[in-house]
């Protein structure tokens, strides 16, 4: 996480009389730190400052420390051992993750036309300035969907359809491999629909199958009292 210190171990238990540590940063292997038995050198400067009064060499081991890291601190660190008769290479890949903030949760109101043919709520779970990361919905324990940002830095948002009478616990998690962020919710505290002024209005739902269904009785009633006054008159 941001904030914490990593440090990079050589394996060695002690540095050899004429053995020299060289530790690079990044793809183009930029030198940040240097060690022998009688001198060590940081390079501060060596990839954008980015490693200013953070480095910390040991100077029996030739370990390199990271202090207070950050994001940018993020990336490939490859360490050379120059002996007489050999040149070892070691490297590391780190990922420093950003603290993860509480996702958003976000109710959709449906216009009246679009209520009149859904009994269903939309809720849209968002989250900001984000990378490495994986944003879910579940259902209890129970995972519903999810979506993950590898690398860009961006806002992420993932929605959910519910009923509007549905009582299960719903909730929407932000997680990367070492920490996570959850946002519970109450469907009724989200989803609170708006009763439309038509006078059969078809929801989706077995209440919109017993509206159409009465709707079309009265219909068949109306019309037979029709047919029925029709062949009277003519009688």
């Amino acid at each position: 996480m941001e904030g914490d210190s990593v440090t990079l171990h050589t394996n060695l238990t002690e540095i050899q009389g004429d053995d020299l540590i060289l530790w690079t940063f990044g793809p183009k292997d930029t030198h940040i730190a240097k060690i022998n038995k009688a001198h060590n050198e940081i390079f501060h400067d060596g990839v954008d400052g980015r490693f200013r009064d953070r480095l910390k060499l040991d100077n029996q081991t030739g370990s390199l420390t990271i202090t207070n890291t950050s994001t940018e601190h993020s990336g490939p660190y490859k360490i050379e051992i120059v002996s007489e008769n050999q040149v070892l290479i070691k490297t590391f890949s780190v990922t420093v993750y950003a603290f993860l903030s509480i996702p958003v949760i976000t109710s959709y109101s449906p216009s009246s036309s679009e209520r009149s043919e859904s009994s269903r709520c939309v809720l849209l779970c968002s989250v900001g300035n984000v990378t490495h990361v994986t944003l879910s919905w579940y259902k209890g324990n129970s995972l519903l969907s999810s979506i993950s940002i590898p690398q860009l830095n961006t806002t992420i948002s993932l929605h959910l359809e519910v009923e509007y009478q549905d009582n299960n616990t719903y909730s929407c998690v932000l997680n990367n491999p070492i920490s996570h962020q959850a946002q519970h919710l109450n469907i009724s505290d989200f989803c609170q629909r708006e009763e439309s002024s038509c006078i059969y209005c078809v929801y989706g739902s077995t209440e919109a199958v017993i509206r159409l269904a009465s709707s079309v009785l009265v219909g068949v009633a109306i019309v037979a009292v029709l047919i029925f006054d029709i062949r009277s008159r003519r009688v």
